[in-house]
C-alpha cells in the first residue's frame, strides 16, 4: 500500500516542522507534518470502530495548507501531500462531516474555483 511506503520513509527528524506555517503559528506538534504523520499512521492502522479517530484528528489534518514546504526540507523525501490525500479521504469516510460543514465547503469551493 502506498500509505505504508510513505509512512516508512519518514524518520521523524522534525526538519519539516521548521518550514510548516501552521506549526509555526500554532506550536502544536499535531499541527505540523510530523505530528500529522503520527495521526495518519494511527488512523490507517486502526480498525473502523476505533474511537481514538475523532473530529479532532480531522481538525489537525484540515489545518494543513498543503503548501508542501515540508517536502522541500525533508531529507528522506517523504511525499507528504500523497499521504495527506489518503489520510483526508479515510477520515472523511470514518468521521463524516455534518450537513452544515459539507454545505459550507461546497459553497467555498464553488466561490473559489468557479
Amino acid at each position: 500500500q502506498e500509505a505504508e511506503r510513505i509512512l516508512r520513509t519518514c524518520v521523524h527528524c522534525g526538519f519539516c516542522n521548521a518550514t510548516c506555517p501552521t506549526y509555526q503559528l500554532l506550536g502544536d506538534e499535531r499541527d505540523g507534518p510530523r505530528g500529522r504523520i503520527y495521526l495518519m499512521k494511527e488512523l490507517l492502522e486502526s480498525r473502523d470502530d476505533n474511537d481514538q479517530v475523532t473530529e479532532e484528528t480531522r481538525l489537525h489534518l484540515d489545518r494543513c495548507l498543503t503548501c508542501r514546504n515540508c517536502e522541500t526540507t525533508c531529507p528522506s523525501g517523504v511525499e507528504y501531500h500523497k499521504l495527506l490525500d489518503i489520510g483526508r479521504a479515510e477520515i472523511d469516510r470514518r468521521v463524516p462531516r455534518s450537513m452544515a460543514e459539507r454545505a459550507q465547503r461546497y459553497a467555498l469551493r464553488k466561490m473559489l474555483v468557479d
